[in-house]
């Protein structure tokens, strides 16, 4: 059994013109790959057929009956015929007097359980009794044959027809059309394709790098997996850990001299000073060495390009380890899809996610050990020399507390009166001493290291105020040795303060602190230099990946703006570059519709019986209209399957209403809807680009995954997005804005027609939800032929249909109203809703008739000769 997901298309033969041109199989299957091939559609495995013929012509056209049930095809080919008009010999000329027989006749290829025939006698597109239309008015059939052409309503017309008699039925419908001027569907879309594709600001420009915790867990690993995977990156028994553990000791062995130096001893006693000095020259031998180390290990850790295997096990000899990659990169296509379709899903522009995908191979691309040769300037001898020098520029600033307690102290031991006052310059003459003896015993060469004046002086001036204090009071002599006593030991606190800071800095002078930081620094550059070689291999290719994919997506963009780009207007009587041209979707003919045939046959002019009712409700950009035929025999504008065009209809002047007098000439079964756009409709129509991209770049992903996503893949991946928006600008034109395009779409509802169009959907309901009565639907039968139709009331098989975008809001209206929701048909266009209704022929009414089989004369060409020739003539006795 076909299903609407097995049908992608509905391919349209008109028969009542052209018919002979498709007398051969050859001429049918390119027929049928024409109109496909221009819909960006493959061959159909489940061909379905709607052929437009008149009651006539279902004797004439036995050949091509023939041809289109035998179509070659992986499934079943399904036929739906319309027929349009009375039967033969139902009209006796102009008196209106009818011919006893009025019975359809019909071949009995058209008898098989895949085919059904639909007869409408008289399309009754009137308005008014006083309109006179055509039985086959081109405004109405055009609209009609858009109804079947949709092909859920296809295959459920067809599945109703075999409940019937014969398979035949008189349709009667009632339809609503909701859908947006052309001008404002237009551009709508031309503003979804600039959103989508974002501003071109510059490749270059920075933007927020992804979060961590954003990233898929396949990118996660490769980003972060290399900080946390990089601790033990020297062997214990390998060069590197050897010369680094050389330069520590001596290193720790210069820390423990200083705090020996730092003591009393320190400051009486040179011999503390010198195995200071003779560490801390062991420490910068040591140093160097492992600064030519770790030169080597950079200069052999990979060239310009990424690390290779080859630098991995030249780091190895160093006595370096390179955590292995566990599988690390083998879900790196996975993962770019994934954020590919995060940062889609947020609503960015292709440009903006091109952006992200740079900066995301900057971060994990691995860099090569040449890249990180210039750093070890920053540990270089000279600029360990000059950050000593930096730190010893100037004197350690003496701490508040150290000068309180030399002014203490000289306030103390100044507590004596004449001629015992001389015990005063006890304490000054200490600190003077002590300053003497520090700073040549901290001497550099030739030059005395310097020493705070602070101190002394505070020691002075409190000796003076002590003075002058037991001058005034006249203490007595107890108190001032006891002063003396206390003042000396504040002295001893002091100084060792003095000579431990003023140690520090002489020892920060001679690169204590500078090697240490050097020594950390390099063996940070080592660290560095494994942590870039882990996993290099995936990293490398994650980051090509990436910037391959966000070149993919600037392409992707450029041919966004391409098809927002104005179209240039062809000059008058200017040809088309051809029926499959891919950037003509709004300009050229439907992309299912039959060619112009007339010519082939010799009746060209009677295929041009809808000219007159080729019109557009907008004025063109060149001020005129455009009253061309379509291919298809429908109407001027492209006639969409399951979409009726409003170039389909005939018209009054260009802003008369649709539904006013001469300003109208859609059929009185037939209701507009006529949005101006809701707010919604440029971010769903973006959004849908955006899904479209998605599925474009499908294939590309599985590319990426078995590392193929070469220059090749790129460019089939570029062509797919061309091709596929062309693909969503036809879906738009020919579906609605509605109907989502057949491509995977996320898991966030549609929005409402009130949204999207501006319309409500309310009226959807009221009419889907109708009672089945015979009130609700015009019956598309002439009145003679009502005669022939059964008058079994409950024999008439009804079909509801709606878009399934619509379901959730018709249903709910349902149940709001009361309603009883039957069960109806969600279709995947987004332009019709309404009732059609199917009532049977009466019993005896239908004749199935043998053709003669011959093998025809000697005109026949060798095409024809290649297949059995079927004359249509029939006589009484060959009735089924």
């Amino acid at each position: 059994m076909t299903t609407p997901e097995d049908a992608t298309a509905v391919v349209r033969l008109d028969l009542r013109a052209g018919a002979a041109a498709l007398a051969t199989t050859q001429a049918v299957r390119d027929r049928v790959a024409e109109q496909l091939g221009r819909a960006g559609l493959p061959e159909p495995d489940y061909p379905l057929f709607l052929v437009t013929d008149t009651p006539a012509g279902l004797t004439d056209h036995q050949r091509q009956y023939e041809l289109l049930s035998g179509y070659r095809a992986v499934g079943e080919t399904r036929i739906l015929v319309l027929l349009v008009g009375s039967s033969p010999g139902s009209y006796a000329g102009g008196e209106e007097a009818y011919l006893p027989d009025r019975r359809l006749v019909r071949p009995t290829t058209l008898r098989a359980s895949t085919t059904g025939l639909v007869w409408a006698g008289d399309l009754r597109s009137a308005r008014t009794a006083l309109d006179r239309r055509e039985p086959d008015d081109p405004a109405a059939l055009a609209v009609l044959v858009d109804l079947l052409s949709v092909p859920d309503v296809f295959v459920r017309v067809l599945e109703h027809l075999r409940k019937l008699p014969d398979s035949i039925a008189a349709p009667g419908v009632r339809l609503l059309e909701q859908d947006l001027p052309t001008e404002v569907r237009d551009r709508a879309w031309r503003d979804a394709l600039t959103r989508f594709a974002g501003e071109d600001t510059g490749a270059g420009d920075p933007v927020d790098v992804v979060p961590d915790s954003r990233l898929p867990e396949p990118l996660r690993a490769l980003v972060t997996g290399r900080d946390s995977r990089g601790q033990a990156h020297r062997r214990p028994d390998g060069q590197a850990n050897l010369a680094h553990r050389t330069c520590a000791e001596s290193l720790d062995r210069a820390d423990e001299d200083l705090v020996a130096l730092r003591s009393f001893p320190g400051l009486l006693h040179p011999a503390r000073r010198d195995a200071l000095e003779a560490d801390l020259h062991q420490a910068r031998e040591d140093l160097d060495g492992f600064r030519a180390l770790v030169e080597r290990a950079l200069q052999g850790g990979g060239g310009a390009a990424a690390p290779t295997a080859e630098a991995t096990a030249r780091l190895a000899a160093l006595g370096l380890r390179v955590p292995t990659a566990d599988r690390a990169g083998e879900r790196v296509g996975e993962g770019l899809r994934e954020l590919a379709g995060t940062l889609l899903g947020d609503g960015l522009a292709l440009r903006s996610v091109a952006q992200h995908f740079t900066a995301l191979a900057g971060r994990v691309e691995p860099v090569p050990g040449t890249a990180l040769l210039h750093r070890l300037a920053d540990h270089s001898e000279e600029s360990v020399t000059r950050g000593s020098a930096t730190e010893y520029a100037a004197p350690p600033r003496t701490p508040g507390t150290v000068l309180l307690t030399a002014g203490a102290a000289g306030l103390l031991g100044g507590l004596w009166q004449w001629p015992a006052v001389l015990a005063a310059l006890v304490v000054p003459v200490l600190f003077v001493v002590v300053a003497l003896l520090g700073a040549n015993r901290l001497r550099t060469g030739r030059r005395a290291a310097r020493w705070t004046m602070g101190p002394r002086v505070a020691a002075v001036a409190g000796a003076v105020a002590g003075a002058a204090v037991a001058y005034a009071a006249t203490p007595p002599l107890w108190l001032g040795g006891t002063g003396l006593i206390v003042g000396l030991g504040l002295t001893a606190e002091a100084v060792r303060r003095l000579w431990r800071d003023a140690a520090d800095s002489w020892a920060a002078g001679r690169g204590t602190t500078a090697l240490r930081t050097a020594l950390d620094g390099l063996d940070g550059l080592l660290a560095e230099l494994v942590r870039e070689h882990w996993a290099a291999e995936e990293r490398l290719y994650c980051a090509d990946a990436a910037r391959s994919v966000a070149g993919m997506l600037r392409a992707t963009a450029a041919a966004a703006d391409a098809q927002a780009a104005p179209e240039p207007l062809a000059p008058a009587g200017a040809g088309g570059s051809g029926p499959y041209e891919d950037d003509d979707w709004l300009s050229a003919p439907s992309a299912l519709e039959t060619p112009e045939s007339g010519a082939a046959d010799g009746d060209a002019d009677d295929g041009d019986w809808a000219a007159a009712y080729a019109w557009d409700n907008t004025p063109d950009r060149n001020g005129d209209h455009d009253t061309g035929r379509d291919d298809d025999g429908y109407g001027g504008d492209p006639a969409p399957y399951g979409a009726a065009s409003p170039a389909a209809y005939p018209a009054g002047p260009d802003d008369a209403p649709w539904e006013s007098g001469e300003g109208d000439r859609s059929p009185r079964w037939l209701d507009r809807e006529i949005g101006e756009g809701g707010p919604d409709l440029v971010a769903t129509l973006a959004g849908d680009l955006r899904n479209t991209a998605m599925a474009a770049m499908a294939p590309y992903w599985g590319a990426v995954e078995r590392g193929q996503a070469g220059a090749l893949a790129l460019a089939r991946t570029e062509q797919r997005v061309h091709e596929l928006l062309s693909a969503a600008r036809h879906h738009l034109w020919h579906y609605g804005v509605l109907a989502p395009p057949p491509y995977p779409a996320d898991h966030r509802a549609r929005t409402t027609a009130a949204g999207l169009l501006g319309t409500d959907s309310l009226r959807v309901a009221e009419l889907v939800g109708r009672e089945t009565d015979r009130g609700a639907v015009v019956q598309l039968s002439s009145p003679e032929q009502g005669a022939l139709l059964s008058r079994d009331p409950g024999a008439a098989q009804w079909i509801r249909f709606a878009p399934g975008t619509l379901q959730g809001e018709i249903e709910a209206a349902w149940r709001k109203s009361g309603s009883p929701v039957e069960e109806a048909l969600w279709t995947s266009s987004g332009r019709y809703a309404g009732l059609i209704r199917l009532t049977p022929l009466r019993m005896g009414v239908v004749d199935t008739v043998l053709p003669r089989q011959s093998t025809g004369g000697s005109a026949r060409t060798d095409a024809d000769r290649a297949e059995p020739s079927v004359h249509a003539e029939f006589r009484e006795e060959d009735r089924w």
